[in-house]
């Protein structure tokens, strides 16, 4: 399909909450290509959801694997930490954000429910990686970003980072 543009930091839409989505329909398939092409055409990138290409939908695409080709595409997930996992620290970044990696505190191991690419609500098991990237996109499509989970004092460093290498009048 197309690769589309990232909205960035600080783009409105990065702070809003995602409608759901519902049912599963071409326009849904279509959406969840770009994301896919799109994340693909971004080194390293391990996920993506809507809000990042300014689309205000519950929907996002995973692939934590080591040759990048096992895409999860999610509709509306809704996670459950695996509490008795822990958490470790993941390193994190987003196109949405260039030039910001930080290590963030996130859950080992989550359980997601989410509607897949047929249509059907399935229940998934997700660890390490996949974990923490599945984790990202949910806040992302809650309005959240990573820099959110950082102390005021990195947070700050990170949004002056990223004001820094914005063109002036551009968002």
């Amino acid at each position: 399909m197309t690769v589309r543009k990232i909205i960035r930091f600080p783009d409105k839409r990065l702070k809003q909450a995602c409608v759901e989505v519902g049912p599963i329909g071409a326009d849904i398939a279509a959406i969840w290509q770009d994301l896919d092409d799109t994340n693909m055409s971004l080194a390293g990138n391990v996920g993506l959801s809507a809000p990042q290409i300014g689309v205000l939908l519950r929907l996002c695409v995973v692939d934590g694997s080591e040759t990048r080709d096992q895409v999860v595409r999610m509709a509306d997930p809704v996670l459950r930490p695996i509490v008795s996992e822990g958490t470790f620290w993941s390193a994190e970044g987003s196109p949405c954000l260039p030039g910001v990696m930080e290590h963030v505190e996130r859950n080992s191991r989550v359980e997601a429910e989410y509607t897949d690419e047929t249509g059907q609500r399935v229940t998934r098991i997700f660890d390490g990686l996949w974990a923490a990237s599945v984790q990202h996109q949910v806040d992302h499509m809650n309005g959240k970003l990573f820099i959110d989970k950082l102390s005021r004092v990195k947070r700050d460093m990170a949004v002056r980072k990223v004001t820094k290498r914005t063109p002036k009048g551009r968002v």
